[in-house]
């Protein structure tokens, strides 16, 4: 079946002669109609689809739900347009699959109109333009064959992954662990002394994904001028305006550094793959996410949601022996996809596309997977230290790596120093023996998983990677899967809602300092006081701060109230008092103030921002000068 997508401001149509020797009567009614702001699915029905009428109806309503939730769409119009073929079914055949399709969309839930099926017919329609307005799909045999069978499981997704279904399906048995090794279940564990951790235990034992109502970082992030929604895309893509994509950058240095520190090498592979390549493609059966697929020429690509791929076909091109092991590799992709779905969405918690920090470690057996395990854990402690948000650690286990592998789990109570929330499978669904993350809960109760390590025992095989021992032989390695942030655009998701928890406890919500948009501000206290005020500014700028100076005829009240409400780290207001005295009153975001020299106001700065990477205003230094991005 083949199937074009016209998002329309409307479609108009008229049947005006018969196309075949008996059409199916009509009503007068029924000849014309004009159909506003509707999705028009043109449609032709071909030879190939007449001995699996179903399965084809079946996928194409898959695409008809994919792309009307892309645009949006509530209203469908069914157009039978024979010439986007030249193959075309029996006409009693392609009218069957008209209707069923018909009655299957009105079924999910579409109003929907059908132009004549057999008639020559006068159209009208306008397009609206944007990139999603004008989409095509073809239905081959494959696609009809995994509808069908996802159908017969009772599944609507065709290109739901073997591992999505098994997800499912998985039943787990929940405990803590403490550091003294003590493993009890969780419904038996006295939660009272770490709400945090009940807070994590009862998300995953009874939580959803999906969004209740709008969580408040979106507020947050949308005042703060750092990121919006992009009306222009798919739901779940974002714009990051200046300061967003600084405090974005600035995360993305920071993890990159300290990966290039611990030995990573640092490489960029594609963002796109073939369905059909044989690894990938069963790879892809054993990775629970959702895939976008484009087509290009006749063949299929999937967008990557990982950097897994491509770092795997390096590895097993690269000629490595048991001397270069473990041998990391990484990449920050700017660009990873994941067609979660949309009822899942909710602000910088789950998007659809985001970029993701991603180091693949080879290494010889499990005991060099495990140090490894445990270096890549401290690394992601110093992380999330970094950015300042409380987390609680959920550590997976197949069952039986756990019993062999248990004095290894308290080692990692112990090195965080409290219990950690544990799930156990009895049976390894995936491709990984064990999992670790380290999780934030929000506002909502809703828990995110940021930092993140894997023990791959699968993909080394897969992939056909290989080293060379001491004796000479080839063996296939295992591979430790780490982000040791997670998704960057999560981390400032986690940032905010961490202070709209502090906000609603009555604190001040602040971003940690080598974070915050502007470190430092003057506020002079009359235009006379201006021109000091941009000497000092530059002169910190120039040691590696962003600083910057409220130069508008506003009086120094506004300006404080100001400086609040963008969650400045260090206020400083200037004029005569200030400038005989040789002293800068310092009023700091946690409260205190105190009255220091220049000189002393860039040490506390340097103490304040520690071995975190600098990065230059985003912004003219001079309010005055500033756009206004949103509000």
């Amino acid at each position: 079946m083949k199937l074009l997508f016209l998002h329309s401001d409307f479609i108009e149509f008229e049947a005006k002669k018969p196309a075949l020797r008996s059409p199916p009567p009509l009503t007068d009614a029924e000849k014309q109609a004009r159909v506003e702001d509707a999705l028009v699915v043109m449609y032709s029905v071909e030879k190939v689809d007449e001995d699996k009428i179903d399965g084809a109806v079946a996928a194409a309503l898959a695409n008809l739900k994919d792309v009307a939730g892309q645009v949006k769409a509530e209203r469908v119009v069914l157009y039978p347009y024979a010439h986007l073929s030249s193959s075309l079914a029996a006409p009693a055949k392609a009218q069957l699959a008209g209707e069923k399709l018909k009655k299957a969309a009105t079924e999910a839930g579409y109003q929907v109109t059908s132009a004549p099926f057999g008639w020559y017919k006068m159209f009208n329609v306008k397009v609206k333009g944007h990139p999603l307005s004008e989409l095509s799909r073809s239905i081959g045999a494959e696609e009809v064959k995994a509808v069908e069978a996802a159908k017969a499981e009772g599944k609507e997704d065709a290109r739901e992954s073997e591992a999505l279904k098994k997800e499912k399906k998985l039943v787990s048995n929940w405990y803590v662990l403490t550091p003294q090794g003590e493993l009890t279940l969780a419904k038996d564990f006295d939660f009272s002394p770490y709400p945090e951790l009940a807070a994590f235990h009862k998300h995953e034992t009874q939580g959803t994904r999906a969004a209740g109502q709008e969580p408040p970082h979106v507020r947050m992030m949308k005042e703060m001028e750092l990121v919006d929604y992009e009306p222009g895309s798919d739901p779940g893509n974002f714009r990051w305006y200046p300061k967003g994509s600084l405090v974005k950058r600035l995360l993305e240095t920071h993890v990159s550094d300290i990966v290039a520190d611990a030995g990573g090498m640092r490489v960029e592979t594609p963002i796109m793959y073939d369905y059909e390549h044989p690894a990938l493609s069963k790879y892809l059966n054993r990775f629970p996410a959702r895939q976008y697929v484009l087509k290009s020429e006749d063949k299929e690509y999937f967008l990557r949601f990982a950097a897994c791929f491509g770092q795997y076909l390096i590895m097993h091109d690269t000629t490595m022996s048991y001397r270069h092991l473990p041998m990391r590799v990484y990449e920050l992709t700017h660009y990873s996809f994941r067609r979660e779905q949309t009822g899942e969405l909710s602000g910088l918690r789950r998007l659809r596309t985001f970029t993701m920090p991603d180091m693949h470690t080879v290494v010889a057996d499990m005991e060099q997977a495990k140090a490894e395990f445990l270096n890549h854990f401290k690394l992601s402690m110093q992380w999330m230290d970094d950015i300042n948000v409380p987390y609680n650690a959920g550590v997976r286990f197949v069952r039986s790596f756990f019993e062999e592998n248990r004095e290894f789990a308290v080692n990692l109570a112990k090195l965080l120093g409290r219990p950690i929330l544990i799930e156990m499978w009895d049976e390894r669904f995936f491709y990984f023996v064990m999992k670790f993350e380290f999780n934030v809960v929000d506002t909502q109760g809703k828990a995110a998983a940021l930092s993140t390590v894997q023990i791959d025992v699968e993909n080394g095989e897969r992939f056909g990677i290989q080293y060379v021992d001491e004796a000479g032989q080839r063996k296939h390695p295992l591979i430790l899967h780490t982000s040791l942030s997670g998704s960057i655009d999560r981390n400032v998701y986690a940032l905010l809602e961490t202070e709209a928890r502090r906000i609603a406890q009555g604190q001040k919500g602040m971003l940690p300092f080598w974070l915050s948009p502007t470190q430092v501000r003057f506020l002079p206290v009359s235009d006379a006081y201006v021109p000091a005020c941009l000497e000092m500014a530059q002169k910190l700028s120039f040691l590696g701060f962003r600083v910057d100076v409220d130069d508008r005829d506003q009086g120094v009240g506004r300006k404080i109230r100001d400086a609040e409400k963008d969650w400045v780290p260090l206020t400083i207001v200037y004029g005569e008092k200030e400038a005989a005295a040789g002293k800068l009153p310092v009023r700091m975001r946690t409260g205190e103030s105190k009255e220091v020299s220049f000189d002393e106001l860039a040490h506390l700065a340097r103490d304040m921002q520690g071995h975190r990477p600098h990065a230059k205003l985003p912004i003219p230094a001079k309010l005055s000068l500033r756009p206004i991005f949103h509000g």
